[in-house]
């Protein structure tokens, strides 16, 4: 009977303990951190990554055989270096070759044609008063024209002793070649490039085919220059899949004003193929995916609301919700882990 009596009360005991330890849970509260949801915007893109190249750049050689001249920059003062910047037309280089300039024979070619000029124009004369045939007159133009055609053929090969630069840029190779040296002709003289404007070759997969279109925008960044996203975008696509990669080429032409980024880099492109402005949107890495559903918990009157929620526009860290969340909704962003529906909270920053 003792026996017994004792029993009771010790179970008597354990179910108050218990009961005290359940009342004790339901006042800890969880500590979470929260954001209040506002309407903005989400893009949904297409990552790539590829080379960038100049639109522009061109490797002069020399045409004639010459005394090599490297010119000074007036820009620097110095002669002409590596990196630095030149216009379209600034000569660069000079070569030096009397025998070459005395077989052009410049000043006979442009007395020549002083003289063809003049007798034309006298037969011209002379034929309006009957004073030549038009046979005359016709040959007198031939001179005239051969003269010419000779004059400019001159200055032409008089200009193969200068090297300029055919469109602004920067010179990113330049050989370097004793001073007054004789140079062969077709010896490489300088590499210019214009990169203010880059282009980058990709391949994309066959299933976003149906998504690219030219003119869309582009987001292109560089691990070297990670706080500045330069602007492209998308000028040739083309129609044939690749049958071994399953892939087609694409065209990405990229502005690059303040020269940024540099020709070769490793780039990576975001291809915008779809955006949405005034909508919710939230983290990926707060989404629990449930045999219900993809869920959230947002907190109201300090005790966490489980949701399910829609997805619309997705990229890598976002998405768009369609429904199961609200404007101003508190949604959790620390601590939803361990949380169920209902569970009290306690909001820390």
């Amino acid at each position: 009977m003792k026996r017994l009596i004792t029993f009771i009360i010790a179970v008597a005991i354990f179910a108050s303990c218990n009961n005290e330890e359940k009342d004790l849970n339901k006042d800890i509260s969880v500590p979470v951190s929260v954001i209040d949801l506002k309407l903005q915007s989400i893009e949904k893109f297409i990552e790539t990554t590829g080379t960038v190249n100049p639109v522009k750049e061109i490797s002069l050689k020399s045409e004639i055989t010459g005394n090599y001249n490297l010119l000074v920059n007036p820009a620097t003062g110095k002669k002409y270096a590596l990196g630095d910047r030149v216009k379209e037309g600034d000569e660069i280089i000079k070569f030096k070759d009397k025998e070459y300039e005395n077989n052009i024979k410049i000043n006979s070619l442009k007395l020549s044609l002083e003289i063809s000029k003049q007798t034309f124009e006298k037969q011209q004369s002379l034929y309006e008063k009957g004073g030549v045939t038009l046979s005359e007159l016709k040959n007198a133009e031939i001179n005239y024209i051969n003269a010419d055609y000779n004059f400019k053929d001159a200055l032409i090969r008089l200009e193969k002793m200068h090297i300029r630069a055919p469109f602004s840029g920067v010179i990113v190779d330049l050989p370097y070649y004793t001073p007054t040296t004789k140079v062969a002709s077709n010896s490489t003289m300088l590499k210019l490039m214009d990169y203010s404007k880059l282009y980058m070759e990709i391949n994309l997969a066959e299933k976003d085919l149906a998504y690219i279109k030219s003119g869309q925008k582009v987001k292109i960044t560089n691990y070297t220059i990670p706080e500045d996203t330069l602007s492209g975008i998308i000028t040739q696509i083309s129609p044939a899949i690749d049958a071994d990669t399953r892939s087609f080429k694409t065209v990405i032409n990229i502005n690059n004003t303040k020269l940024l980024m540099r020709p070769g880099m490793f780039a990576k492109g975001e291809i915008i193929v779809a955006s949405a402005d005034s909508t919710i949107v939230i983290p990926k890495n707060v989404i629990l995916s449930k045999q219900h559903g993809n869920t959230v918990f947002v907190v109201d009157k300090d005790l966490a609301q489980e949701r399910i929620i829609t997805f619309g526009l997705e990229n890598p860290n976002e998405v768009q919700i369609i429904s199961g969340l609200e404007k101003s909704d508190r949604l959790v962003v620390k601590g939803f882990e361990t949380l169920r529906n209902r569970s009290k909270v306690k909001v820390i920053k």
